[in-house]
């Protein structure tokens, strides 16, 4: 894994000329607490971003959430912030993650809580409409982004990890 290069993120979204900037990136005693709290390891890439580069919100879809403090905007009743509280729950993201191959979608299959395919991810950004781009934090697929439709129940790979997903998104 090499190391970001937090000038040149910087650069490019400005560039981009995006509604968000980055927020300053988090101490690494913070995201040690975090991962001591939830009894997880980050992955890598995600890791290495958020405590050289920012945590959040500029990045793909509706914005990268941030990983320990809420969105300042978070009473204004998005799903994303429920979702977001929902990981932080304990346990949750050190439960075994239960993905281990696509499910694309069916229009006859609804999503069905007690699956618990969200178990062992953490939400990365919302597409909206009950869609979300989760981080795997365990098991086979650790590492790797995947989309998950909450309505319907699938999860289908995005990206191989984190630095792919987020630099695909820089360079669109």
């Amino acid at each position: 894994m090499s190391d970001w290069d937090a000038r040149a993120v910087r650069e490019r979204l400005r560039a981009k000329r995006l509604r968000y900037e980055l927020r300053a990136p988090l101490l690494e005693a913070e995201v040690r607490a975090f991962e001591a709290e939830h009894g997880i390891r980050l992955p890598g890439e995600y890791r290495t971003f958020v405590t050289t580069v920012g945590d959040g919100p500029a990045g793909p879809e509706h914005g990268l959430m941030p990983l320990i403090t809420p969105r300042p905007e978070a009473d204004d009743d998005w799903a994303v912030d429920d979702e977001w509280l929902e990981d932080r729950r304990p346990g949750r993201l050190a439960a075994p993650c239960p993905i281990r191959e696509p499910r694309p979608f069916d229009v006859n299959r609804r999503f069905d809580e007690r699956e618990g395919l969200t178990l062992g991810t953490l939400v990365l950004a919302e597409q909206g409409c009950g869609m979300y781009s989760r981080l795997i934090l365990n098991g086979p697929l650790a590492g790797q982004v995947w989309h998950l439709d909450q309505d319907f129940g699938t999860c289908v790979p995005e990206s191989p990890d984190f630095r792919t997903w987020y630099t695909d998104w820089l360079e669109k």
